[in-house]
């Protein structure tokens, strides 16, 4: 089993988080993975993005050319990177900042990721509420699993922050099984 996954949006949007989280939980669990983040001028404002490899044997290259799974949280990433998700492959786009989409060569799934997270009063747990989206279709870690990753990176005293980003990975896993 190999998934490969690139997360695309905004610097700022918190990409590098959940591309970190992910990998970190997949880990956790035994799994070999590589987390490949893209730093540069991009780092608030523009377009920026990470590689996730997960597998249960040895990963060669951490660099993804195509995609099992693209996830797209702004509309500059989807013109970058709407052609890295492979044929039948899945695309998971935030509706809120990108509008509809259509493609005949991936599984589209849009959700208003962005509204959703305002409405669970915190914009930047949008990301998660992705991560939690794309956690109910592949099922490679549960959200127990990732919250306890977060209850390691979480500053001492700060269990809103952890309270929040469960809600928001549970209201995406909700999506998900729609």
């Amino acid at each position: 089993m190999t998934e490969s996954v690139i997360i695309a949006g905004s610097g700022g949007q918190g990409v590098m988080l959940l591309g970190k989280v992910l990998a970190e939980a997949v880990m956790r669990k035994g799994l070999q993975v590589s987390w490949f983040p893209a730093y540069g001028p991009e780092v608030r404002g523009g377009t920026s993005h990470c590689m996730v490899t997960v597998s249960d044997r040895g990963i060669g290259s951490p660099y993804i050319t195509k995609a099992d799974t693209l996830m797209v949280l702004n509309k500059p990433s989807l013109g970058k990177f709407k052609d890295r998700v492979k044929d039948k492959g899945l695309l998971i786009l935030n509706s809120s900042l990108i509008g509809n989409f259509t493609s005949r060569r991936a599984e589209v799934l849009q959700f208003p990721f962005t509204d959703i997270a305002l409405g669970l009063g915190n914009i930047k747990v949008a990301n998660m509420v992705v991560l939690g989206c794309y956690l109910g279709l592949r099922k490679l870690v549960k959200v127990s699993e990732v919250v306890e990753v977060f209850r390691s990176m979480a500053p001492a005293g700060r269990k809103d922050i952890l309270e929040i980003n469960q809600r928001a990975l549970q209201e995406g896993v909700r999506l998900s099984n729609g």
